[in-house]
């Protein structure tokens, strides 16, 4: 059966297992923390993060514009600013998809979600290891530019926490984030992680200089 969400719209990805530091200064979305923080201290606070598909989230934001498969996002630390601003930190717990969304008058958007399941795939560990070695190659080229990148040494070992934590430390574009995200089980998500690790990796090997600034992706998100 179809659980309810609230929805926090972004222009990124998360990926279970990821942290994200989230600054929410949007009255809806400040109503939305709120709402979570009025929950029963045993009550797990979750939201769900959708990668916004088209543009930039101004004013109403339609559904056509939000992709089907986000991330649940539940709450590890929170700081509320004197003005109503909150800065949370938030983890990424599984994945889900959009099935409706609800007009129910609440502020901000809501949905009847489908848990997805996460399955490991055939060939896993090949793909593994394979993206693992592609992932050193490509760590080093982008060090060389001086652009840090999370170490390699942090990743967990099994395949379907390693594919999340690859997706999730590739400097790429949110679409290719988005496919990563919905692949259907580790082994597909690593080996496409290693086809953009090898295309990232020719793309290093050409460039003499990169602008770090555009790939960094540590810094906190807005709503």
């Amino acid at each position: 059966m179809p659980h309810r969400l609230p929805l926090f719209p972004l222009g990124t990805v998360l990926f279970p297992g990821s942290a994200m530091p989230l600054h929410v200064f949007e009255d809806r979305y400040r109503s939305l923390i709120a709402d979570l923080l009025d929950l029963p201290a045993d009550e797990p606070r979750r939201f769900g993060v959708l990668c916004i598909e088209i543009g930039h989230e101004v004013g109403e934001m339609s559904a056509h514009q939000l992709c089907d498969v986000g991330c649940v996002a539940e709450m590890r630390t929170v700081r509320k600013h004197e003005d109503g601003r909150f800065d949370l930190l938030v983890e990424g717990v599984s994945r889900f998809r959009v099935e409706e969304y609800l007009d129910d008058g609440s502020p901000y958007l809501r949905a009847a979600i489908t848990p997805m399941p996460d399955e490991v795939g055939a060939d896993a560990d090949a793909y593994a290891e394979r993206a693992g070695r592609l992932f050193t190659v490509y760590r080093d080229r982008l060090q060389r530019h001086g652009i840090p990148i999370d170490s390699q040494d942090d990743f967990p070992a099994e395949p379907l926490p390693l594919s999340y934590a690859l997706s999730a430390a590739l400097l790429t574009d949110r679409h290719d984030k988005q496919e990563l995200l919905e692949s259907d089980h580790a082994a597909a998500r690593l080996e496409r992680a290693g086809e953009l690790l090898r295309r990232e990796n020719r793309l290093l090997s050409t460039l003499p200089l990169l602008p770090a600034g555009q790939f960094m992706q540590h810094d906190v998100n807005l709503n």
